[in-house]
């Protein structure tokens, strides 16, 4: 098939949009992953070149594309109680502060599956009683459509739930066959889950966060993308609100609405940009 673009124009074209549209940044030493994950949106697609795959990213019925290439690019590897340094820090410090409010609302930016969204919910239920579930909500947003329709089937394989404990997977979990497991109705009522692109500006909550977990994205992030979204999640939190992120990102470095508490974790401040 004849392109007006090569290979390597049709590459940039797609890390370009993946950026500017996305805040996805692939740095030149990434540059081998990014095409092994274009490689498999092209694929899944049925395109013969990455070339075509760019010139249909700006055709009226692009959306089916530009679906793919988003959820190609993002990096979905989770897991139910990942990183337990920071679920403990939430456990002690968070959690108490939360025992007495009407309305728990948190919030799991870039949630992937929604491993941990389950996750807080179960970490709600267990500090507080089942019945605390009923004034909680937890939402959970991705940039990629298929990561969120597995996120509300609710079904996963034990390889993701393999640092649950035993008492937790027979309280909240029931197995469907196959090695997977279906989590209770009881915390799926806590969680809802949107597709969203947090580039998107200002983001679209009526009522405030009481802590945002924002792990494991952020580096993707070119700095100005950086600065934009941690400075709009502060938006939607309240203040002395809790934002957890990846123990590498230094939330204070970017925006002063932050104040650094421990590695990776930052509580929103007073102060204005």
């Amino acid at each position: 098939m004849h392109t007006s673009l090569s290979e390597e124009g049709g590459f940039e074209t797609i890390r370009a949009w993946l950026e500017r549209t996305c805040a996805i940044h692939y740095p030149a030493a990434k540059r081998a992953l990014l095409q092994q994950r274009l490689g498999r949106a092209q694929r899944s697609l049925g395109m013969i070149s990455l070339a075509d795959m760019a010139q249909a990213l700006t055709r009226p019925d692009a959306r089916d594309v530009q679906l793919a290439i988003m959820h190609a690019a993002s990096t979905n590897h989770t897991y139910f109680y990942r990183e337990k340094d920071t679920l403990a820090y939430f456990r002690a410090e968070v959690l108490p502060m939360l025992a007495s409010r009407a309305e728990i609302r948190l919030w799991s930016a870039a949630c992937s599956t929604g491993d941990e969204v389950y996750t807080l919910a179960i970490m709600i239920a267990e500090a507080f009683g089942p019945e605390a579930l009923k004034r909680t909500h937890i939402l959970g947003t991705d940039i990629s459509a298929p990561v969120i329709e597995r996120a509300e089937a609710g079904v996963f394989p034990m390889r993701q739930l393999e640092q649950v404990p035993a008492d937790i997977m027979h309280r909240y979990m029931r197995p469907v066959g196959m090695d997977q497991f279906r989590i209770s109705d009881e915390i799926r009522a806590a969680c809802t889950f949107r597709r969203m692109n947090l580039k998107k500006a200002p983001y679209p909550f009526q009522r405030p966060f009481q802590a945002v977990f924002c792990r494991n994205v952020l580096y993707y992030f070119a700095h100005c993308d950086q600065i934009e979204v941690v400075n709009s999640i502060a938006d939607v939190t309240e203040t002395g609100g809790w934002l957890f992120t990846s123990v590498t990102e230094n939330v204070r470095e970017l925006s002063p609405r932050w104040q650094g508490v421990t590695s990776g974790i930052s509580r929103k401040s007073e102060r204005k940009a």
